[in-house]
């Protein structure tokens, strides 16, 4: 009996020591953390990557978008980076100047996949920080219209605005009394509107090297008097995007004609208007002061942590994720827009009707301010253009206002640099 228990206790023992018969593989993990949707989408296109990297396993870990950037500082303060994440391109400066990512111009350098010519330039610089690459795009990120062609049509236009006066001659025809449409669409608790028209604008947002805000230049208030001037006229409805509850069907019904939004929502009313509306909707690269305007330079890229212990692992994951042909089936599964020239080559966005805007719109795109600061500022921004909007401060007022805001938040930033530091958040 004892003997039994003796045999049978030094057998659970030795089960432990070797799982129960399994064996080290020598599978090494790379950790790979996403946001939002990407997670899922990336995870079906893994499977190819481990074949041709024997030995390596990708574990995605998803956050959720809302959480994702204080979980990407915590797991910084906690030294529990992994070792290879998606980042969005206006959070880059950040990292960077905390010191948590890896060069990566030498890897581009020796790279046969990655080449920085075929990208988009405003989007690749996202990624330059005082001269030194440290992530590559992985996916694009812009604003242009969509707009009901149908709409136009009976308000006499055969053809999307092609400059502002044009663009508020339309609005202007097509807002009807009473609330009862709008010719637009601009969500009063959204900064991507009024930043993109703030873009098209030759002065730059902040000031001598990002120590001051800029919102009092000629530039910006000519753009926030043309935001403000579609709400006085009524041109567009005093919302959020909590009030409009569902921007598609609203779209769908004509309560406004143009809606200034991404890429994501082709998919968004490809699938949520009737078919028999699917003709009479389409897309347009955004309407300038005086032409063709600029839009912002968005999206996501990959980064590589420094406190990596895999970093050539994970340069091969960024290669893999960076080949036209897998941009192309990760634009199939989510519809990411891929930020390579050449991927738009497949048949999938060379031949849509609604992408092929986005395409053109991406050659007129301008990078934000590259400061730590800069969400919080455009947050400010927001925040004091709706009360222009209202009618509770004149444009003037408000600019003043955002420059006061702004100048607050870079106050850490002007101290740093004016005595030979560099910046940190």
């Amino acid at each position: 009996m004892v003997k039994s228990f003796a045999t049978a206790l030094f057998l659970a023992f030795a089960c432990l020591a070797t799982a129960c018969g399994k064996t080290d593989t020598g599978t090494r993990e790379l950790q790979f953390w996403t946001i939002g949707r990407e997670g899922e989408a990336v995870r079906q296109l893994l499977p190819e990557f481990e074949r041709e990297h024997p030995g390596l396993h990708v574990v995605v870990q998803q956050l959720p978008l809302t959480a994702a950037h204080q979980k990407l500082l915590t797991a910084y303060a906690g030294d529990s980076t992994p070792d290879i994440t998606q980042l969005g391109n206006t959070w880059i400066p950040e990292m960077v100047a905390l010191g948590a990512l890896e060069p990566l111009d030498k890897r581009v350098t020796a790279s046969r996949v990655v080449d920085p010519k075929d990208y988009f330039p405003a989007i690749w610089s996202t990624n330059v920080i005082d001269g030194t690459l440290y992530g590559v795009p992985w996916y694009v990120d812009t604003r242009l219209l969509f707009y009901r062609k149908d709409l136009l049509a009976r308000a006499g236009y055969d053809h999307p605005p092609r400059d502002w006066a044009e663009w508020q001659a339309m609005m202007a025809k097509l807002a009807q009394p009473k609330g009862q449409a709008y010719g637009v669409l601009l969500p009063t608790n959204e900064f991507e509107q009024l930043l993109a028209l703030a873009l098209q604008q030759d002065e730059p947002l902040l000031r001598d090297d990002g120590r001051y805000g800029n919102f009092r230049s000629a530039g910006f208030r000519k753009a926030l008097a043309y935001y403000v001037s579609i709400f006085r006229d009524q041109q567009a409805p005093m919302m959020t995007n909590v009030g409009i509850g569902n921007p598609w069907a609203a779209f769908g019904q004509g309560f406004y004609a143009f809606y200034l939004s991404g890429p994501w929502n082709i998919g968004e009313f490809r699938k949520r208007l009737p078919a028999e509306q699917q003709d009479d909707w389409g897309t347009t690269p955004l309407p300038g002061p005086d032409g063709p305007g600029a839009s912002n330079a968005g999206g996501s890229s990959l980064v590589i942590y420094k406190a990596s212990k895999h970093k050539d692992e994970a340069w091969a994951l960024v290669e893999f994720l960076s080949r036209p042909d897998i941009q192309e089936r990760f634009y199939a599964i989510l519809g990411d827009m891929p930020p390579r020239r050449s991927s738009w080559d497949a048949p999938a966005l060379r031949h849509d009707d609604k992408a092929t805007a986005f395409r053109e719109q991406l050659e007129r795109v301008k990078p934000t301010p590259q400061v730590a600061e800069w969400e919080r500022i455009v947050t400010e921004m927001q925040l004091v253009a709706a009360q222009a909007a209202h009618g509770d401060i004149t444009v003037d007022e408000a600019a003043a206002e955002i420059d006061r805001r702004a100048d607050r938040l870079l106050e850490k930033r002007r101290w740093m640099l004016d005595r030979g530091h560099k910046a940190t958040p």
